[in-house]
């Protein structure tokens, strides 16, 4: 049966939910049964039925867009678990010393991480971001390069020439973003061009710090950007599952759990 076909034999209930998927990204188990008036259990067994036929991925503490292909809309995006990608952010500001060089890179919670550096000082920042870079360009504390090259409608900027500028530099952190998390530790994102911009600047720094909030870890995008084993420091705001620590374990790779993240309900 095709995902359309399947998707015409919907009940109400269930397409309202896919609809709400498409517009917000994830949506938490208890928020959906609020906005519905039923019980979490019944919210529980239309996710189980969504994602048994394919139109909704699982996601900790309720559900999200199938598509491995296709990320969800940046607006969507800057919104998914903002409290948490806050704390992140702020986890991560803690241990950056003043008078350090950085990139920072494409992503809605390495955006968060720039506002959390205002505090700081002298500090060189190059960025593939142009978000990034008007967050910062005012702080007189900092020096701020910005990467040429295509830009999104992200406002990200990707390309062979960002590639090649992002290769004359050798810096102190690097400081990336993921779309997704696989079970084995690979790292995965949508866009092949991002995702070689990325791995530059894996080459070019002396540590890595991947930032990422807990519904990545049952995200998986088609593109493989690298492995745990490429990261020095996992910043995230709940435990990962077991198989990913494990990973952590034996790649040595730290891992720090911002404390008092909000609950994505």
């Amino acid at each position: 049966m095709t995902r359309q076909s399947t998707e015409s034999k919907l009940g109400t209930r269930h397409r309202q939910i896919l609809d709400l998927a498409k517009q917000q990204g994830f949506l938490s188990t208890e928020a959906l049964a609020r906005h519905f008036d039923v019980t979490t259990q019944t919210i529980r067994r239309d996710i189980n039925y969504l994602c048994d036929e394919g139109l909704l991925r699982r996601f900790h503490g309720g559900a999200g867009p199938a598509s491995s292909v296709e990320n969800v809309d940046y607006s969507a995006r800057q919104i998914l678990n903002h409290e948490a990608k806050i704390r992140i952010a702020q986890a991560v500001v803690g241990e950056i010393p003043d008078n350090a060089s950085l990139f920072i890179n494409i992503g809605t919670t390495t955006e968060e991480v720039a506002k959390a550096l205002a505090g700081h000082r002298n500090l060189r920042i190059i960025t593939n971001n142009l978000n990034v870079a008007s967050l910062l360009c005012g702080n007189e504390n900092f020096e701020v390069i910005v990467a040429g090259g295509v830009v999104r409608s992200d406002r990200g900027v990707i390309g062979e020439s960002t590639i090649d500028f992002i290769r004359q530099f050798k810096v102190d952190f690097g400081i990336i973003g993921i779309s997704g998390i696989d079970a084995d530790g690979t790292l995965l994102d949508f866009d092949y061009r991002e995702v070689r911009v990325a791995q530059a600047i894996i080459e070019n720094s002396r540590q890595i710090f991947l930032v990422t909030d807990r519904t990545k870890f049952s995200i998986t995008p088609m593109v493989k950007l690298g492995t745990l084993a490429d990261v020095d420091v996992l910043f995230t705001d709940a435990a990962p599952p077991a198989d990913i620590q494990a990973v952590l374990a034996e790649t040595q790779t730290r891992l720090v759990i911002a404390k008092d993240a909000p609950r994505l309900d």
